[in-house]
């Protein structure tokens, strides 16, 4: 069966719309009560918790052999893009740079997890690198949340830093539809 690409627009915002109503729904069974004070460490632990399950979920999924793969079509179109493993090791390795303390110095985390090369060393990575984005989350007060430093307000680094690995999240959720792999947030 064919569809058009109206038909596959309006799937497509289907799946959206159902996909944000399953989060939203997830949020507010544990969501306080309006009028209610909640800490910004809380407000951005509980979202990157939600969000970092749903990405290593993702990493775990990915048998090993295929840590390895990444698109190719006839023309080059997805040429120099990265490989399954890449994406995990670019968000192991972003982690440290979203999350870390902009006075403290570099740890030398990101030559070290581009030189892992299995499935089990780079899920490793990823766990440890979000271990350290959450020690930055709930670090996060109301006093210090919109003060900048050198890389900007810790709320819009810790924003940012969220943001930018459910960019990749998307990307790997291709890469294991390509595989035949449901990705494990999709499975209910």
């Amino acid at each position: 069966m064919r569809l058009s690409s109206r038909s596959l627009s309006l799937l497509g915002c289907c799946l959206l719309a159902a996909a944000s109503t399953a989060a939203s729904a997830q949020m507010k069974a544990d969501t306080p009560p309006p009028g209610t004070h909640v800490s910004p460490a809380a407000s951005y632990g509980k979202l990157l918790t939600m969000l970092e399950k749903q990405f290593v979920d993702a990493a775990e999924a990915m048998p090993a052999d295929k840590y390895n793969f990444h698109p190719s079509v006839p023309g080059g179109a997805f040429d120099g893009v990265r490989t399954f493993g890449g994406e995990v090791k670019h968000v192991a390795q972003a982690n440290y740079y979203f999350f870390h303390d902009p006075d403290a110095a570099d740890g030398g985390e990101a030559k070290a997890i581009e030189a892992l090369k299995t499935k089990e060393e780079i899920v490793k990575a990823l766990k440890d690198s979000f271990v350290v984005a959450h020690k930055y989350v709930d670090g996060i007060t109301d006093e210090n949340d919109f003060v900048m430093t050198k890389s900007g307000t810790r709320g819009g680094q810790a924003a940012f830093g969220i943001a930018h690995f459910m960019d990749h999240y998307g990307q790997m959720c291709v890469y294991l539809r390509m595989n035949g792999i449901v990705p494990p947030a999709s499975r209910k």
